[in-house]
């Protein structure tokens, strides 16, 4: 065999990998989505146009094996703050995601991105990215109703011995040892067997109605195909989530995807080694016009924003190196916009998993915050522990800013304030009092 043909053979099977660790996001966008009000045929039909045409395009155009899909955390932020929090309607809100997209264009097109990454501590960042963990993670345990509401308490644990909970840990702790195992696709796969376990419920043991809509059975079929829905097309209201009051959704938008964009490639950047010769990731800034394009193209078409996955780590373990991976990636997603009865099939107590497991994951940049310096302690735990405890990423995010530039106010160090941090935490000042 030609070394092109088995350097072409690898960055397919890469691709492949990469599909796998990341197909998991067809099942669980639409789950959370739908929560929103949102059909889940159309967002399903969505989430697959996304992730082919962002992931296509830093293939073809910016020639990264990194595959581009709608983000988690930024899809539970659009559902449970945007939508049950702010009030808007999923129009509204997908609106607000097109301007998060064309505002991300706008820094990418000129430069500016770069000078408002540096003016936010790095342990702000990494704060963010464990609230958003810690985050989607108790939404996860409550999708799965194995948290939930108590009046003493105001939350606790459902009956350990309730079948729906059973089953739920039994799926998550299948899937965690095929992650200890390196099992490449094992959140998909843990998702397929919960769905399983959860067959016989409402048919041999317990019932379901309390938490699936009246419904004894978890499990319900309704079919295998169906042709796309693209109903959510067209959708959103681009003028109408221009109001005052919705600013800080889209600032909120924009701020993740920018943080959580730029975070992923450098991170794939360092343990891949592909670098520019000036070290900075790969085609960086074609890579930050794909994220952009991708968050734009979703609002339009019906998901909440698109980013890079860090998951394409595994196709670059397998071997990709080239956009490729990415293409490969991205055609594997198409033919699943017409599984969306089979998809349909999947529970909430499965989908959950991936919920809770990918949290885990995002807490991982806490080592990297100096606890023991109290100018980014407590900044950091604010963050942290208001964006799951308030519901809300945009309360926790402008507590961040805010309590970081008082502390440096209070402390005599005024001239270490960026200028730009110092507006971000006026207009998040402005947003909490709004």
């Amino acid at each position: 065999m030609r070394s092109n043909e088995k350097s072409l053979k690898t960055e397919i099977l890469a691709g492949i990998s990469t599909f796998l660790a990341c197909f998991y996001i067809i099942i669980v966008n639409p789950a959370i989505l739908a929560e929103a009000g949102m059909p889940f045929s159309a967002v399903l039909t969505a989430t697959v146009l996304v992730s082919a045409f962002g992931s296509l395009m830093m293939g073809l155009y910016a020639k990264n094996p990194i595959v581009v899909a709608p983000g988690m955390g930024i899809n539970a932020f659009f559902t449970y703050t945007a939508v049950m929090g702010f009030g808007l309607t999923f129009e509204e809100a997908l609106g607000a995601v097109f301007w998060s997209g064309v505002i991300f264009l706008v820094l990418s097109v000129f430069k500016t991105r770069e000078k408002i990454i540096q003016a936010i501590p790095p342990a702000i960042r990494h704060a963010v990215s464990a609230g958003i963990g810690l985050f989607i993670c108790f939404i996860g345990f409550q999708n799965a109703h194995f948290i939930i509401g108590n009046e003493a308490t105001l939350v606790g644990m459902a009956a350990f011995k309730d079948p729906i909970s059973l089953t739920f840990l039994a799926g998550l702790l299948f899937t965690g040892g095929l992650l200890v195992r390196k099992i490449s696709g094992a959140i998909i796969f843990g998702i397929l067997f919960t769905t399983a376990l959860a067959w016989p419920i409402g048919r041999w043991w317990g019932d379901a109605s309390a938490v699936n809509f009246g419904i004894p059975t978890l499990v319900n079929f309704s079919g295998v195909l169906a042709m796309p829905d693209f109903s959510l097309v067209g959708k959103a209201d681009i003028l109408g989530s221009l109001r005052v009051g919705y600013i800080p959704v889209i600032f909120v938008f924009t701020f993740t995807i920018l943080f959580d964009g730029i975070s992923t490639f450098v991170g794939l950047s360092e343990a891949s080694g592909l670098k520019d010769p000036d070290g900075s990731p790969q085609n960086m800034r074609k890579s930050l016009l794909t994220d952009s394009l991708a968050t734009l193209f979703a609002g339009l078409v019906g998901s909440s924003s698109g980013t890079a996955y860090i998951e394409s780590a595994v196709g670059i373990e397998e071997g990709g190196r080239t956009g490729w991976t990415a293409v490969t990636a991205g055609l594997l997603f198409l033919p699943f916009m017409f599984f969306s009865p089979l998809l349909s099939i999947i529970p909430s107590i499965a989908s959950s998993i991936a919920l809770v497991l990918v949290g885990s994951f995002m807490v991982i940049p806490l080592t990297q915050i100096r606890w023991k310096d109290p100018q980014e302690a407590l900044p950091s735990f604010l963050t942290i522990v208001l964006i799951p405890f308030t519901y809300s990423l945009s309360v926790g995010i402008s507590f961040g800013f805010i309590s970081w530039t008082v502390l440096l106010l209070l402390t005599g160090k005024a001239s270490q304030i960026n200028p730009i941090l110092a507006v971000i935490s006026l207009l998040s000042l402005f947003f909490l009092w709004i």
